[in-house]
């Protein structure tokens, strides 16, 4: 027997739940959500919220850009979402030196930025390359590469 959630993804047709850069900018966003936990509570409403607000931003803009009907919107999200992940580099550093994380976490960190930064780069230079009046013809098109199996 089918569940409401097996049907709402068979019908689920929004593009940004197809792009690897998404899912790892999820991935990155629940870790934040992780290793703040363990931060100082006087830092709630410090480098714990900003980290946090961030981290939910890089996907949040990713899927909104791809919402959108347009190739020069959904290139400005891309470009949103690689400011806030410029951000999530500084505060994870910021917050290593401050002793809030381990260098170990630090390292695995920078390890998520820098492919979810990669992806986005690439997602940048696919979507900018392709020159067609159809946005959304272009969308399927660009995002092929970025798709999972």
């Amino acid at each position: 027997m089918e569940t409401d959630k097996d049907n709402s993804e068979k019908n689920d047709q929004r593009p940004h739940k197809k792009l690897e850069v998404w899912k790892n900018a999820m991935d990155l966003a629940v870790r934040v959500y992780e290793v703040t936990r363990e931060f100082p509570q006087r830092e709630n409403y410090g480098i714990t919220s900003q980290l946090r607000r961030a981290a939910v931003s890089v996907p949040s803009n990713i899927a909104e850009g791809a919402a959108r009907t347009s190739q020069k919107e959904f290139l400005q999200f891309i470009n949103i979402a690689q400011g806030s992940l410029s951000e999530i580099d500084t505060q994870v550093e910021l917050s290593n030196r401050l002793s809030y994380v381990t260098d170990q976490t630090f390292k695995n960190l920078q390890e998520k930025i820098v492919i979810v930064s990669k992806q986005l780069y690439g997602l940048r230079r696919s979507v900018q390359t392709r020159k067609r009046y159809n946005f959304i013809g272009l969308l399927s098109t660009c995002l092929t590469p970025f798709l999972t199996k």
